[in-house]
């Protein structure tokens, strides 16, 4: 007896959590809308964030690269003098 008891706990437990039921609920076009414009900005939020983490040190290179090419213009130009 002691073995079917052992076996037939895993099993209920796997049945309970794996086999759909009805979650008998009802979300309202109000939640809903709400929950959609959620997920939206939440997906909207972490692309710019990552465009953000790409974008300002690219910007900084070319900011950088500019600079020193002005730089060594001027410098070339006040040579030539």
């Amino acid at each position: 007896m002691s073995h079917i008891l052992r076996l037939s706990i895993p099993v209920a437990t796997f049945l309970a959590v794996f086999l759909p039921q009805p979650a008998l609920a009802y979300i309202g076009p109000g939640a809903g809308l709400g929950a959609i414009a959620v997920a939206v900005a939440l997906a909207v939020g972490i692309i710019l964030l990552i465009a953000g983490f790409l974008w300002f040190p690219i910007k900084r290179m070319i900011k950088r690269a500019r600079h020193s090419s002005t730089k060594d213009e001027q410098g070339a130009k006040s040579e030539k003098s």
